[in-house]
């Protein structure tokens, strides 16, 4: 089913968000190959501030990072509705939590991204849910949507891995 593709998909984001960040210390998450680059822990954090945002959004839920305490214990200096768009070089460099909690985060959020789509059918996928753009975005391409998301940013973040441990 559509349901079981999603969420092998999701799957995969999951199966590399730990062992991008497991073993690293917070200085090599905060490795950015330049001032404007981005650093493991921001990418993993972001990837994760959209799955949260996006899923929960068309769950009709509260964000896990709200709803279970996670914006209090990462401390970040940005509103509540802050998922890395628009960040600057600062806001970046401002994200440097422990890998543990990262990985905790990103976990918490996945379930309830696989609670979700476990209760979907293929007919649910054609449900728009924002009509802000032209076309509206259906739920099918939102989810998708934050799967590319997710697979480009955890790529990006194992690339940044390799530089880290070659340095």
């Amino acid at each position: 089913t559509s349901s079981d593709l999603l969420l092998d998909a999701f799957g995969r984001v999951h199966g590399l968000v730990p062992t991008v960040v497991e073993g690293l210390s917070v200085e090599q998450l905060r490795f950015r190959p330049d001032e404007h680059a981005n650093s493991i822990a921001w990418l993993i954090w972001h990837l994760t501030r959209i799955e949260d945002d996006h899923v929960a959004g068309v769950a009709d839920v509260e964000q896990v990072w709200t709803s279970q305490g996670w914006m209090g214990r990462f401390a970040l200096p940005f509103a509540a509705g802050a998922s890395g768009y628009g960040h600057s070089s600062e806001d970046v460099a401002a994200v440097s939590p422990p890998p543990e909690l990262l990985a905790a985060y990103y976990e918490a959020v996945h379930e309830q991204t696989v609670a979700y789509v476990q209760g979907l059918t293929d007919a649910d996928l054609a449900r728009v849910v924002d009509r802000a753009w032209d076309p509206p975005v259906t739920l099918g391409v939102r989810l998708m949507s934050v799967i590319s998301d997710g697979l480009q940013h955890v790529g990006q973040a194992s690339y940044l891995r390799g530089l880290v441990l070659r340095r």
